[in-house]
């Protein structure tokens, strides 16, 4: 294969040197060596077979790196396509952890409101006069500020908030709230070990308040985000058990269900 690449590399004037050279040496030796004028020649043409095969070699060792050259170039643009793709997917799995994120807290702001909600015809059922109706508004405002904080997504600042409230009103009726958020704010960040402690002091200071069933549930989330699953399904099943009638237990029913 390599030779008859030569041969077509060489083409027909390397051919007519190649006649001229045999037709030297069929001629009679005597008449051949006694003429110095045609072993000049020979001479000349054996160099010249010579050089024409070193440039051959050449040739074709070009030809060798080119495609090479032209393989790693293809390989490279290979590699370039599937850099691409993975991009694409971590910006595709990045904007749906986005996502959930935003849902989470939309769910916690949700959850925070109906609770709420619910809270307020109790209060008026056990109203008093009208001085002890309701709590300080310096009170509510500091709560609400904190919250706000939340929804904004400045999350630190509104554990900072939050715990400023508990500190200035221990007994109020917000506590459980605020450090309820206090634990969505930590598992927000990611930062689920703390977020567990904190719905767990839920759980011991205020077991009978309405925070407390999602306040579990939620702790079974951030010990699934752990990985620690079994202690999730105890927790689930906890859940079910201390309260069964929630709206948290129903979801706790679903997720062990899976």
């Amino acid at each position: 294969m390599r030779r008859a690449g030569r041969a077509a590399v060489l083409g027909p004037a390397l051919g007519a040197m190649l006649a001229a050279a045999l037709s030297l040496a069929a001629a009679p030796a005597h008449a051949l060596f006694e003429d110095d004028v045609a072993r000049a020649r020979v001479e000349e043409l054996r160099k010249r077979l010579d050089e024409t095969a070193r440039l051959v070699e050449e040739r074709l060792g070009r030809l060798e790196d080119r495609r090479a050259l032209i393989e790693l170039a293809s390989q490279i643009e290979a590699l370039r396509g599937e850099i691409a793709r993975l991009r694409g997917q971590v910006e595709v799995m990045q904007n749906q952890l986005d996502t959930a994120d935003k849902r989470g807290k939309d769910l916690y702001v949700d959850i925070d409101t109906r609770l709420r909600k619910l809270e307020q015809p109790k209060e008026a059922a056990a109203e008093k006069p009208p001085a002890e109706a309701g709590p300080p508004a310096a009170e509510v405002k500091a709560y609400e500020a904190a919250l706000n904080q939340f929804k904004l997504g400045n999350y630190p600042l509104a554990i900072s908030a939050f715990h400023g409230l508990l500190v200035t009103y221990p007994q109020s009726r917000f506590a459980p709230s605020a450090q309820f958020w206090i634990g969505n704010a930590h598992s927000a960040q990611r930062d689920h070990k703390q977020a567990i402690a904190a719905w767990q002091k839920v759980l011991s200071a205020w077991p009978e308040d309405g925070k407390a069933p999602d306040a579990m549930l939620n702790i079974a989330s951030s010990q699934e985000a752990l990985g620690e699953r079994r202690n999730a399904q105890r927790t689930l099943e906890g859940l079910l058990a201390k309260y069964p009638a929630s709206v948290a237990a129903a979801s706790a029913k679903q997720r062990l269900k899976r």
